[in-house]
């Protein structure tokens, strides 16, 4: 048999630093301003945008009407009105080498006119068209623009675009993608748009600074406040009954000291993540509730690995007290413990280093939840139903053991 580790002399330790970490996230929570919110629990605008330049212009002189259509393999027109036989025309950009040739394909369609603004050959890998334009072609060239991004474009600095939008206050701006990329998310609050903005505006000041035809806004969204509270408030009623069906749970399946022992430590582990948010500055919106209520699950299941282990200890070892019992199998499943959460923890690594934005987030806050997690079922959960086994002493050995 393994040496058994006396992981419960270390509950006062532990339960200190724990306590130590929460109260700093309380503290970090005052002296913040609290979380830094998403769009998604603000009301404001979000909008985003890429620097980049026109390729071409498209205009339709034929019968009814010709709606162009993007995405990442190609560019689509579809033609339809009433008396007019429509068809729709799809020109994928991997069977084109430059935008001159894309150009002159697109042309060739009926009641079509594609007029480049190159000459030469210019390479191209992707094409992008403003979100804020009927996508209905105008029967005048030059009025309807697609743009591209040039390969050899270099990343602009993310403190010239925020000089660009000084006008608007201080909007929050980052950067999404690649630098190289030239993507921005702008985010401007509720408070800070005036009775006269226009969403387009951000547009225009944009290409004031950065040269006309230069700036695509790719999508733009508002938030009312009425949503941001009402999915604040789902929000909190979503943590709240995870938590009630988790105290049921293993109410049920084992006894009641289990089971708030379980919630203790998973409400710890929420209190850390909330804690590591705050301190980061980590955006707080609905991807982040994601992570917490991902680590939740994660950690309780592995609270119920020990506490069955618990119960098979009962058998086996009848006569050993409790503490005894209750490090035994905190001893024999931390092999499995550690392998699952380090197999998991490669995952969320790769999930870190390969994504950006919001799952780049994600991953982070998953990577302070999983090692909270851990060590919240070695030092918190286990130790609270020690606490109680020791307080409410058993009357005979069944008394105390977990129910079947």
């Amino acid at each position: 048999m393994k040496h058994i580790i006396h992981f419960s002399r270390l509950f006062i330790p532990g339960a200190v630093f724990s306590l130590a970490l929460i109260i700093s996230g309380l503290v970090g929570y005052s002296f913040k301003d609290g979380f830094n919110m998403g769009i998604d629990f603000r009301a404001g605008l979000i909008q985003e945008v890429q620097l980049a330049p026109r390729a071409f212009s498209l205009a339709y002189t034929g019968p009814g009407n010709a709606v162009v259509s993007l995405n990442n393999t190609g560019l689509t027109i579809t033609v339809s009105g009433v008396g007019v036989q429509g068809y729709s025309a799809q020109y994928l950009l991997s069977d084109y080498s430059t935008i001159e040739a894309f150009t002159q394909a697109v042309g060739q369609a009926e009641g079509i006119s594609a007029v480049s603004v190159f000459s030469g050959t210019s390479p191209f890998k992707v094409l992008m068209l403003d979100t804020q334009v009927t996508p209905i072609l105008p029967e005048v060239s030059g009025n309807y623009w697609i743009h591209y991004l040039p390969p050899g474009a270099g990343p602009v600095p993310l403190e010239e675009l925020r000089t660009a939008l000084t006008s608007f206050g201080t909007p929050a701006v980052q950067i999404l993608g690649e630098p190289e990329e030239r993507r921005f998310m702008i985010r401007m609050q509720d408070s800070d748009i005036g009775a006269n903005f226009n969403a387009a505006d951000i547009g225009i000041v944009l290409q004031k600074h950065f040269g006309q035809g230069e700036v695509v806004v790719t999508s733009s969204n508002y938030v009312g406040s009425r949503f941001s509270k009402n999915l604040a408030d789902q929000a909190v009623w979503l943590l709240g009954g995870t938590l009630l069906l988790i105290l049921l749970y293993a109410a049920i399946r084992f006894r009641i000291q289990y089971a708030v022992g379980a919630i203790m430590a998973i409400v710890h582990d929420a209190l850390i993540m909330i804690a590591f948010i705050v301190w980061t500055r980590m955006e707080f919106n609905t991807t982040t509730i994601a992570a917490i209520l991902t680590i939740l699950g994660y950690s309780i299941n592995d609270k119920i690995v020990v506490f069955d282990r618990i119960r098979e200890n009962f058998k086996i070892y009848p006569d050993e007290d409790f503490e005894t019992l209750l490090n035994r199998a905190t001893t024999e499943t931390l092999s499995r413990t550690f392998i699952t959460t380090i197999t998991t923890m490669l995952a969320v690594i790769s999930l870190y280093i390969f994504t950006t934005g919001s799952m780049k987030d994600f991953a982070l806050a998953l990577l302070a939840g999983l090692v909270s997690g851990v060590y919240s079922t070695i030092f918190i959960a286990n130790n609270f139903v020690l606490l109680w086994e020791k307080k409410f002493k058993r009357k005979a050995p069944e008394d105390g053991a977990v129910k079947a």
